[in-house]
């Protein structure tokens, strides 16, 4: 099973459109895939054309099955907690699209752990299906989500699908210490300026040393110390080339022992939490 993860706003729907046209080219049966998706952003300057309102999550639920070219979406994951919106609104819209069969499961991403507990336990009170996984910010990096989001999911059942599994290529080594990098993302990425700092190149350092013991790419290593960490069903892979997928893939058979994962562990610093509904 392969799991395709987008978004209606990226690109304002394009993502979607090619994803789907490029699914139903390769798959000979809907069944032999996985779509997952998320609402929340604006997708114009027209009133109530963003956040969770029951009018957005539904209108958007429909619009993305339009572009994706498909009956029902796998996964629709809310992108962002929405204050402006009662969370009993939410969760009664999204319970809604599952029992009309457009959408089979729940998801979440980035934000509190208090707020995914009281999503859950609103749906849960009133009958109304729940979430069943938390796409959260948690990489090598940036473990901030120990404290509170990924004790919380193992204990409620629900997956981990975390993004930026490789910090936005810091854990590759594109990047410097003094700034820039390697790659055109990395040379003039504003995103990884706040969420990461000069302590993490000491993270870097052992994981380009480990990996060298290793003989594999740093890349590799990050992504198969994810893999083994509790909860996480599959971090979310961004490729923008055939080695992406490749290192994606070794990752699979790539077993660190507990000395190693001690090591790479080891120079991890805490962070404050930035950026939007505490990611």
């Amino acid at each position: 099973m392969t799991v395709f993860d987008t978004a209606d706003v990226y690109d304002l729907g394009v993502s979607e459109q090619v994803t789907g046209a490029l699914l139903r080219e390769l798959f000979s049966s809907r069944d032999d895939y996985v779509v997952a998706t998320k609402v929340f952003y604006p997708m114009s300057d027209r009133p109530g054309d963003g956040g969770l309102s029951r009018k957005h999550v539904v209108a958007s639920a429909e619009a993305s099955l339009r572009r994706h070219g498909t009956d029902h979406i796998d996964l629709y994951q809310i992108h962002r907690w929405d204050d402006a919106t009662p969370i009993e609104e939410t969760m009664e819209a999204l319970d809604s699209l599952v029992r009309a069969g457009k959408v089979r499961y729940l998801g979440a991403s980035s934000m509190y752990a208090w707020q995914l507990a009281k999503a859950q336990h609103v749906a849960e009170r009133h009958g109304w299906h729940r979430f069943v996984s938390m796409q959260n910010h948690y990489n090598l990096a940036f473990r901030e989500e120990e404290r509170e989001m990924i004790p919380l999911c193992l204990d409620q059942g629900i997956g981990l699908l975390p993004y930026s599994p490789l910090a936005r290529g810091l854990l590759t080594g594109s990047r410097h210490r003094e700034g820039g990098g390697t790659t055109t993302r990395s040379s003039d990425d504003p995103v990884a300026e706040w969420a990461y700092g000069p302590d993490d190149f000491d993270v870097v350092d052992v994981l380009d040393e480990v990996a060298r013991e290793l003989g594999e790419p740093p890349a590799r290593v990050a992504l198969a110390w994810l893999r083994t960490r509790p909860g996480v069903t599959a971090p979310v892979v961004g490729a923008t080339r055939l080695a992406h997928l490749e290192d994606a893939l070794a990752a699979l058979g790539l077993v660190l022992d507990d000395e190693v994962v001690t090591r790479l562990e080891a120079p991890y610093r805490p962070h404050a939490v930035k950026g939007p509904s505490g990611t």
